[in-house]
């Protein structure tokens, strides 16, 4: 899908989340990443009762994108039910960081725009290639 505002984005994210797997949290999750050249990758969270082996909506679109071959991206969409900001767990913050750097990460309700923030403001001193 190619996109090219971020109400595509967050609309994307939107129709992705309703196929979310939270029979556990009942907290359902889409996102949708944009790469360099306008498509639109998107990814639900997918629970396990295991909790353990779940996988964030986050880290489910980046996977898809980068076995669909992307390899630089823009920004992600992340949308939640909380009408408050909810912003990317620690584990999704960091693959992010390590496979898109400092993004810019907008956050949504499933009625509105809730933030925007570059990645670097979520992730400040973040561990990476250069600290190997």
């Amino acid at each position: 899908m190619k996109g090219s505002d971020a109400h595509d984005l967050i609309a994307a994210a939107r129709e992705v989340r309703r196929h979310a797997r939270a029979e556990f949290s009942n907290f359902k999750v889409g996102a949708a990443l944009e790469t360099a050249d306008g498509t639109i990758v998107t990814g639900c969270n997918v629970e396990n009762a295991t909790y353990g082996l779940t996988v964030c909506a986050e880290r489910v679109a980046m996977f898809s994108a980068i076995a669909a071959g992307h390899r630089t991206f823009r920004r992600i969409a992340i949308v939640c039910e909380p009408h408050e900001p909810t912003p990317p767990c620690g584990a999704c913050r960091q693959i992010l960081w390590e496979f898109a750097g400092d993004i810019e990460v907008i956050l949504a309700s499933l009625r509105r725009e809730t933030g925007r923030h570059q990645l670097a403001d979520l992730l400040p001193q973040p561990f990476d290639k250069r600290n190997l």
